[in-house]
């Protein structure tokens, strides 16, 4: 059985002395997604593809003059039908044996690494990410589905003989998939995410309803329309349309065993209580975070704003494990601060699919309001250091551009110290004592995820014997809080960042898809 290799496509491009070669095949794959622009894709139901007159606009948050493609919008009996769908299925997919199953995805994992320059050029179009951000999550997508086939084989489809001590009884467990998963996604992994939490409902054995988020349906579609004619009609159906009819009818359907959802607390508890009201249901939660990084006086002040920068703005900020809170000892806070805000304000914002852009736009106009919000009360009750702007010079201007932010002097308790924004916004903070900045640092709803630069190793420890996160790192200048890969690191959310406490990516995610059931037979 062949080991699990991370894709990791920008890290070979580096290593091999290939990154011209990296830029000139994404330039061409840019070139051919432009003339694959603007067209009309379908929702797929029962192994259909249901095109529809009623559909709603993807268009490119760089610039809104460009229409990157056209989605259904399904109506709430559309929905009832793919889950039925998914029910009627669900024996016939069940009933393929594992290694069929990691076959499957192992193929779909092929053929999204021969075409990965085009799915991530896709994805910069459709979501603003950059070159790197953006083959980043294809990557991840490829990892996904290649681990989760690895673990599927490696345990046997998790099937265990168990020892009794009647030799006349032979007992096993077998765990078995629940039946009907809803996988509710957001727009900001709208490939590694969606597909991620798909794959791991239907490699178990389980069919699936892929709600995508309706700013970013695009890049999971190539995954169901690879998908959805090699398996079993109904077991995937991709629906399309406005969380509040398609997610909706999918949490109050009697008929759904299972949801996997990633997004906001509000909106995952919310969700979550409707789904369990009336039997107990799993419920696979990734909520969001407000992650802190704590820089002592014993740190590298270079590899520290190196590491918070782009922790903090890397995809503007909108990541669930974006650094949006840094402790930093006032030893060094000036020094810190000097070196953080220079570095920002060098950041090359612009339209994401060119080489050297770092920071291209937010997702919308709800994100761009929310923005503008955040800094009038930041500007009244803080210091905004360097940004605050919403970015309208020419080129810019049919987008959703705003600066990267850095704010100080706001109390502890403030609203922007303390709510997950979702924006290049970051909050910093001066402390004394080691001990109050873990104190400091866990003060928080959320425990997703936390960094810490020191070159003390006592305080290391510390560190993470106390921090209350569930994806933690020291001295990672590449990025503080982000950037989690598939195996190496599951990402795992702790308190209101997650249901389940165990990661994507990890060795026990795929358990949380099945149910235990223990076999004995007598001679």
């Amino acid at each position: 059985m062949a080991e699990f290799e991370n894709e990791y496509t920008w890290g070979k491009a580096v290593a091999n002395n290939s990154i011209e070669k990296f830029h000139m095949d994404f330039d061409r794959a840019i070139d051919k997604v432009q003339n694959e622009l603007g067209k009309k894709y379908p929702a797929v139901i029962n192994g259909k593809e249901i095109y529809s007159d009623d559909c709603f606009e993807v268009r490119s948050p760089s610039n809104t003059g460009i229409l990157v493609a056209e989605f259904p919008r399904i109506s709430a009996d559309d929905a009832k039908n793919a889950i039925s769908s998914a029910k009627k299925s669900f024996e016939k997919w069940s009933d393929f044996s594992y290694q069929k199953r990691a076959e499957i995805f192992r193929h779909c994992a092929d053929i999204f690494s021969k075409q990965k320059f085009f799915l991530a050029s896709l994805m910069i179009f459709e979501n603003g990410k950059n070159r790197l951000e953006s083959m980043g999550d294809i990557d991840e997508t490829i990892d996904f589905m290649r681990f989760y086939a690895l673990q599927l084989e490696k345990n046997h489809g998790f099937c265990k003989p168990t020892v009794h001590p009647n030799p006349h009884e032979k007992t096993q467990t077998v765990m078995k998939p629940y039946g009907v998963w809803g996988i509710i996604a957001p727009f900001n992994f709208p490939s590694a995410i969606a597909i991620g939490m798909t794959t791991g409902a239907l490699i178990t054995g389980n069919t699936a309803v892929l709600k995508p988020a309706s700013d970013a349906p695009l890049s999971s579609f190539q995954f169901v329309k690879i998908l959805y004619s090699t398996i079993p009609d109904g077991a995937i159906n991709f629906v399309t349309g406005f969380g509040e009819i398609i997610g909706k009818t999918i949490i109050e359907s009697p008929d759904v065993d299972g949801i996997a959802f990633t997004g906001s607390y509000q909106v995952g508890m919310k969700g979550f209580q409707e789904f369990t009201k009336s039997t107990p249901k799993p419920f696979i939660s990734e909520m969001g975070g407000k992650n802190p990084v704590i820089v002592t006086k014993h740190a590298d002040l270079d590899k520290a704003s190196d590491g918070v920068m782009n922790a903090a703005f890397g995809f503007g900020g909108q990541k669930c494990s974006a650094c949006s809170r840094v402790y930093v000892q006032n030893d060094v806070a000036d020094q810190f601060i000097l070196k953080l805000v220079e570095k920002t304000k060098k950041l090359v914002i612009g339209m994401p699919w060119e080489k050297d852009v770092f920071l291209g736009p937010i997702i919308n106009n709800d994100a761009k309001i929310k923005f503008e919000n955040a800094i009038n009360i930041a500007r009244k009750d803080g210091e905004i250091l360097t940004g605050g702007s919403v970015l309208t010079s020419l080129g810019l201007e049919n987008g959703y551009f705003v600066e990267p932010t850095i704010v100080t002097k706001l109390p502890e308790e403030h609203t922007l110290v303390k709510e997950e924004l979702f924006l290049p916004f970051l909050c910093i903070q001066k402390y004394d004592d080691f001990e109050d900045a873990i104190k400091l640092a866990n003060q928080t709803e959320y425990g997703l995820t936390a960094g810490i630069f020191s070159n003390d190793d006592r305080q290391l420890e510390e560190f993470f014997a106390k921090i209350q996160a569930g994806v933690v790192y020291a001295n990672r200048y590449a990025s503080a809080t982000t950037a989690a890969l598939v195996s190496s690191q599951p990402f795992v959310g702790w308190k209101h960042s997650g249901s389940t406490g165990k990661g994507a990516g990890g060795e026990n995610y795929l358990q949380q898809f099945m149910h235990s059931q223990t076999q004995t037979r007598c001679d």
